[in-house]
């Protein structure tokens, strides 16, 4: 088929729905479709080889950027997009925006929607409530059940589950075939040797930074690494560390996507520190519907995972793989993540137990094996 993504991702970025666009497109092409993909022209246009250096790809689509004015609201970029698909003669509309679905419903399409979180203010509620009116081909898919009932009460309306599919995220498994071992990936990536805990992504509000730092703070014996951050974020972090003289911390910044699975082969354990309330790079508070992608990578990865005991989590994750701790501000819950680590740590036979289970587990949740789903559903 030729299929026409439209995404008002900017790209290239350091955000997750910039990386998980990307991600669907390459697992695309990987299943033979013609892909050419839409986005809004923020930045200076990148080549080919830099998408694929800057998102960890083997394939990367030829992308067309369009026009967009943020004061209105990136109307004008979907209609562009519209005409655009148009052009490029597709068979089917994939998107992560819902006016772009209903447009192409109105336009004979068969369409594709993918959700990552609730509807944003009246407006959007409104066009959700056109996708699901308008005839045609259509199927939305959702990363959570979470999502699906937050979906239901915001627009109040009852979803039809033929038309709804739940796909969580991905990973590129052959990525992490044949990880070099926790120590053998530290000497790789010239990290200090030693136990160590790790964290990758993204550090916004509510991701756990604050009680990574205690964390550090409160256990110097222990390597803490900290890959990922925007730079405005890391030198804020960079600064507090060397102020608190806090010197068991390793933080890289942004590193690209493809060495990413060697820094989580470089921890012994790899942490989830989510709060109740947690911030998208847009500012909309995901916390109850959050399935990141880098619990997969971890998955992957073959590490013990500790995590925040999230509903949404709980959805993928369980304690045959994974150690829950409960949600609270870091002051509340810091004594018993400290705990868990320790005895995680102590414990290599355990820790052993719950990477292997992960890395079984996620073997369904291949990003190629999540598209196939959603087109064959979609036929």
């Amino acid at each position: 088929m030729k299929i026409a993504l439209i995404t008002n991702s900017r790209i290239p970025s350091l955000t997750a729905n910039s990386i998980q666009a990307m991600k669907v497109a390459q697992a695309l092409m990987q299943l033979n479709h013609e892909v050419k993909m839409f986005a809004p022209k923020e930045t200076e246009i990148p080549n080919k080889q830099l998408l694929i250096t800057h998102y960890g790809l083997k394939l990367a689509p030829e992308i067309q950027f369009l026009p967009s004015i943020k004061n209105l609201k990136r109307l004008d970029f979907i209609f562009h997009s519209q005409n655009a698909a148009k052009k490029f003669g597709a068979d089917l509309i994939y998107t992560w925006l819902p006016q772009s679905a209903v447009l192409g419903l109105w336009s004979g399409y068969p369409v594709v929607l993918e959700m990552h979180a609730d509807n944003s203010g009246l407006l959007g509620a409104w066009w959700m409530k056109q996708f699901w009116k308008s005839k045609g081909k259509k199927l939305m898919t959702v990363t959570t059940s979470a999502l699906k009932n937050a979906l239901e009460t915001s627009t109040k309306l009852k979803l039809n589950n033929e038309a709804v599919l739940i796909a969580p995220n991905g990973v590129e498994l052959e990525r992490y075939v044949n990880l070099p071992n926790p120590s053998e990936a530290r000497n790789q990536l010239n990290l200090k040797q030693g136990l160590t805990v790790g964290f990758t992504g993204h550090i916004y509000k509510g991701r756990g930074a604050d009680l990574l730092f205690e964390l550090a703070k409160q256990m110097p014996n222990v390597n803490f690494l900290w890959v990922g951050g925007t730079p405005e974020l890391v030198e804020y972090w960079r600064n507090k560390l060397h102020e608190a003289d806090i010197k068991n911390v390793t933080m890289t910044g942004f590193v690209k996507h493809d060495v990413i699975h060697l820094y989580q082969a470089a921890s012994d354990i790899l942490l989830m520190p989510y709060s109740s309330s947690i911030s998208a790079s847009s500012g909309q508070d995901i916390a109850e519907v959050i399935n990141p992608m880098k619990m997969f990578e971890y998955m992957a990865s073959g590490r013990a995972i500790i995590s925040a005991d999230l509903p949404s989590i709980r959805e993928v994750l369980n304690e045959g793989n994974c150690v829950f701790v409960e949600v609270g501000n870091w002051e509340s819950v810091i004594g018993n993540w400290k705990v868990e680590i320790e005895k995680l740590l102590a414990d290599e036979s355990l820790r052993g137990k719950l990477g292997s289970q992960a890395r079984r587990d996620v073997e369904k949740f291949s990003w190629v094996k999540r598209e196939e789903r959603i087109l064959l559903i979609q036929k």
